[in-house]
């Protein structure tokens, strides 16, 4: 049985799962679907057409699947989706979608979203992202699983942050980090391969090993981009353990609009 407090405000068509509790004068708006045993916090709004998973955790004051703000919207009834288990804390703010991009935004599972937290709309966050707290994500960002964005960070719109990589507090990343890169700086710099944090997710001495190798190809010899990505090629065609990684880097690479950083 969900609990609700009494000064909370659940509009009608609001859907509530099983165990779900409202704090003290929370919003709930008629387009909020809340999935079973989710905790929101005194005086957050979630409004929106938004969808959330269960088992999370909102903090006080956030706000949630708020129109985005973007200029061209108009009203339209773009969405909000997130998964399970992730926390979000105090005075974060979440935005829906705009139809000029898929016009929706997303949110994984497992996620660690730090207070004063800001996710434009039609980002695209996946799982186990840790987000410090005062990191600010402009629109249409794309956040790969794993990654850590440090605090007072701020993100510029488009850009792409690979998965398993790791950018510095008081960044200012303007272009896109490669996966299981480490970037810091204003602008954000590369400062080598994330081996911790990769270490601590089971990667094998050899991937890490490979990654290394490929960091130095793209970074560390003087290469052009074309150069680079052709060597690269060649290390994932090594046979060795690292050619999933590798290959995982040469496709961000190759995808990226904004350019990775240099």
């Amino acid at each position: 049985m969900s609990r609700i407090h009494p000064t909370a405000i659940i509009e009608p068509g609001a859907q509530l799962g099983e165990e779900v509790e409202i704090g003290p004068y929370a919003i709930v708006g008629a387009n909020v679907t809340i999935g079973a045993r989710t905790t929101v916090g005194s005086h957050s709004v979630i409004e929106g057409h938004t969808t959330i998973g269960v088992d999370n955790r909102i903090g006080h004051y956030a706000s949630v699947g708020g129109r985005p703000q973007d200029m061209k919207y108009q009203g339209e009834p773009t969405r909000l989706v997130i998964g399970d288990r992730n926390t979000i804390r105090e005075f974060t703010t979440i935005h829906t979608g705009t139809v000029q991009d898929s016009g929706v935004t997303t949110l994984g599972d497992d996620n660690w979203i730090m207070a004063y937290v800001h996710i434009g709309h039609d980002c695209h966050v996946g799982s186990h992202v840790i987000l410090s707290s005062n990191a600010q994500m402009a629109g249409h960002v794309v956040i790969g699983d794993w990654a850590i964005v440090g605090g007072m960070s701020g993100v510029h719109q488009f850009v792409r942050i690979g998965e398993h990589s790791m950018l510095g507090g008081a960044s200012a990343l303007v272009q896109d980090v490669p996966p299981f890169v480490i970037a810091a700086g204003n602008k954000a710099e590369p400062h080598g391969i994330n081996v911790e944090g990769l270490r601590r997710r089971g990667f094998s001495p050899d991937s890490i090993s490979a990654l290394r190798s490929a960091y130095r190809l793209l970074y560390k010899n003087g290469l052009s981009l074309d150069e680079a990505k052709t060597q690269l090629r060649e290390l994932a065609a090594s046979g060795g353990e690292g050619d999933e990684a590798v290959n995982k880097l040469i496709a961000f690479i190759e995808q990226s609009q904004r350019g990775i950083i240099r």
